[in-house]
């Protein structure tokens, strides 16, 4: 009985504590929620555009909404049976998952920046090829935008509309380094510019650059290959005490219950999360290595 009064009794204080927080800088805190919102879906949309994916921002503003109150009805779902766990864990899944639409977009154009790179070897050699048959090289990124899939079909496309819409070829080249920032790509364009000014064999450079990026594709494939073992070992690390608590769960329900139902399991739960985190976070960046 006394335990059960407890319980309501710091829920109750909690919830207290909250209701005055909102009375007295609800205005502040809506308007931090509103800025960080808008700058996560501006973000989005500037992602969207650069993988030449069209939508609406209101259409995002209602995907935006709709899944932060599904993250918070998962904490509803999960711990219904009580109340200060629907409120805590309701909204920390919110807080966690808060940028998690914009890190995977940025996932993906990381992704399509890998594979142009990829592209470009064959880009580069059609290209090539064309400039030694006696093509400009407006010419020659037509048969690359012609002969090839997306992504390099997409951005060589965009560069030649930018160049016939009055932009000079230089500029559209650098507008594409920009879209698509990579040490290959800047390389490409880069020489693509100082050439055209002061004059040189376009179709031999394109090969060296050729050659270089392969070459460098060789390089992080190995480097990929030999830190792979790190990285399963550091996914096993941090699933470990999601997967025991799993089955603690699944033999003994009554005697874990208190970690997600009490104060102090909260406090532990979240220290837990933030030590994953740490973790996790340490074992990335050493798994790391950059070519």
């Amino acid at each position: 009985m006394i335990a059960s009064l407890l319980k309501f009794l710091s829920i109750g204080w909690v919830g207290g504590v909250l209701l005055v927080g909102l009375l007295l800088n609800g205005e502040q805190l809506y308007g931090w929620v509103g800025f960080k919102s808008k700058s996560e879906q501006e973000e989005m949309r500037r992602l969207l555009d650069l993988m030449f994916i069209a939508i609406t921002p209101q259409k995002l503003n209602l995907f935006y909404i709709l899944y932060l109150t599904s993250l918070f009805a998962l904490g509803i779902l999960f711990f219904a049976p009580s109340v200060g766990s629907i409120v805590f864990f309701g909204f920390l899944l919110v807080f966690l998952g808060w940028t998690l639409p914009r890190r995977v977009l940025t996932f993906m154009h990381k992704k399509r920046i890998k594979k142009f790179v990829l592209q470009m070897i064959d880009g580069l050699s059609l290209m090539s090829n064309g400039l030694r048959s006696g093509l400009n090289v407006p010419q020659a990124l037509q048969i690359v935008t012609e002969e090839l899939p997306n992504p390099i079909s997409q951005e060589f496309g965009l560069v030649l509309s930018q160049n016939k819409l009055g932009v000079t070829l230089e500029d559209a080249m650098s507008n594409l380094s920009v879209r698509m920032p990579a040490d290959d790509i800047e390389m490409f364009t880069t020489s693509v510019n100082i050439l055209k000014e002061t004059g040189g064999n376009l179709a031999e450079t394109f090969d060296t650059i050729s050659k270089t990026i392969r070459e460098r594709i060789k390089v992080e494939s190995k480097i990929s290959a030999m830190v792979s073992q790190g990285v399963l070992q550091g996914i096993i690390v941090v699933l470990m005490p999601f997967a025991l608590a799993a089955i603690l769960y699944a033999v003994d329900p009554e005697r874990i219950a208190p970690m997600f139902t009490t104060i102090p399991g909260w406090a532990l739960l979240l220290l837990m999360m933030s030590l994953q985190f740490l973790g996790g976070f340490t074992i990335w960046k050493i798994v790391q290595i950059k070519v």
